[in-house]
């Protein structure tokens, strides 16, 4: 299916359809649908929106993918960080960090 076509039909879907969720919205559902505590039906809902919508998709991967790294980083402390993390966010993170009163 085409871009336009599937942007047509994600739109036409999300006017109609009053059970339907916005980006938005599954933006705020995305940590319940990873745990796998969403109800059934608020869970299909999640599933179709991602079936129409490829950016959400994305977004979801993006979320996964930090989720493992923050995971990998907890599991080897001691050990040097990783050539594909980005020096500026690292260099984010050590300030966030220090400027964090616990």
């Amino acid at each position: 299916m085409s871009a336009p076509i599937r942007r047509k039909l994600r739109g036409f879907i999300q006017q109609r359809a009053p059970f339907m969720i916005t980006c938005r919205e599954l933006e705020e559902f995305i940590a319940d649908y990873l745990d796998d505590t969403l109800p059934r039906r608020q869970r299909i809902v999640f599933r179709v929106h991602l079936a129409l919508c490829r950016e959400c998709r994305d977004y979801l991967a993006s979320y996964e993918h930090a989720i493992a790294l923050g995971i990998a980083v907890f599991q080897h402390p001691d050990e040097a960080v990783p050539e594909e993390i980005p020096e500026d966010l690292v260099r984010a993170i050590l300030t966030a960090r220090g400027g964090a009163k616990d």
